[in-house]
């Protein structure tokens, strides 16, 4: 009986220098650095997949050699670039976690901001991105806390909390958005990013305030830091829109004396609604609600006489 050959003996090679059957697949160079040279050729002719395998196999036989943490390097940009931000996310904490002393340090950190960046600035976008992302095992704000932590004192560290705060408040969350911008302020003083932090406190405040009716304490806090940023930055693009908010949460205030008015004017306390019209009257001057008041005040008038 004649046996064909067999095809799970096809990879296997004799090498004389080890005295061995080797399979070619499994097989790795015989110092680091030939075997990082041999995996970027996959990784320069945009074989990626190829160039992740081959730096593996660096890492598995060579761990303890200068090549592993560029191997490690080398299989993040790879993932990067096969559109797998997640994995290159991975890989390049793992350079930072097994490799705290290497000299792509900050180069990696930019490089984690800037996946984070797209993951911040694609969330709400459907397509490619979004499929990206979806079950994904790092949120947002879990690859800027790891910037965060990767270099505290670096320069990404104050964009980085000031983006975690962003992401809060588009999901509503205003209270926790006011803490991130709050140590945003706390932790880097000096930054430029502390600026537009006191802005964004004054602005949770606001989204924060509750409608014309209720208690407008937020408001009447959210209008104070308005005013303090306007002074402490007159100069500053954000102070317009300042005053603008400003107005906005004036008009609110005046627009709740204005029902605490109508109120007492319901119950026949004439008295006391126009006590609450003319509070609106004298201290909402630029107010909508200034212009009805006075009308009310009239009208209360001949009503008491």
């Amino acid at each position: 009986m004649v046996l064909g050959p067999s095809r799970a003996f096809a990879f296997w090679v004799w090498t004389p220098e080890t005295n061995k059957w080797e399979n070619p697949k499994y097989s790795v160079k015989e110092t680091p650095s030939e075997q990082l040279q041999f995996a970027l050729t996959f990784y320069q002719s945009k074989e990626y997949k190829e160039a992740i395998q081959e730096l593996r196999k660096l890492i598995k036989h060579y761990p303890r050699a200068r090549e592993a943490a560029d191997a490690q390097y080398y299989i993040a940009g790879s993932w990067e670039q096969l559109d797998n931000p997640q994995e290159a996310f991975k890989s390049y904490q793992e350079v930072v976690d097994k490799y705290p002393f290497s000299e792509r340090s900050a180069e990696i950190v930019q490089k984690q901001y800037d996946i984070a960046m797209k993951l911040l600035e694609g969330r709400d976008k459907r397509g490619v991105l979004a499929k990206t992302f979806s079950g994904a095992d790092y949120t947002a704000i879990d690859m800027f806390k790891a910037v965060i932590k990767n270099a505290p004192y670096g320069n990404l560290a104050a964009p980085s909390r000031y983006k975690i705060g962003l992401y809060f408040m588009e999901d509503g969350l205003y209270q926790e958005a006011r803490d991130e911008f709050e140590k945003v302020m706390n932790d880097y003083p000096e930054s430029e990013w502390a600026t537009a932090a006191k802005y964004q406190i004054a602005l949770s405040d606001s989204k924060r305030s509750t409608d014309a009716p209720y208690d407008q304490k937020i408001t009447q806090s959210a209008v104070k830091e308005f005013k303090d940023f306007v002074e402490n930055y007159p100069d500053a693009e954000l102070s317009q829109q300042a005053k603008d908010q400003i107005q906005g949460l004036r008009d609110k205030e005046a627009e709740s004396n204005f029902h605490i008015a109508q109120f007492y004017e319901k119950n026949k306390k004439y008295d006391s609604a126009k006590l609450y019209y003319q509070i609106i009257v004298d201290e909402f001057q630029n107010s909508r609600w200034t212009a009805p008041a006075l009308n009310k005040i009239r009208e209360l008038s001949q009503k008491v006489q």
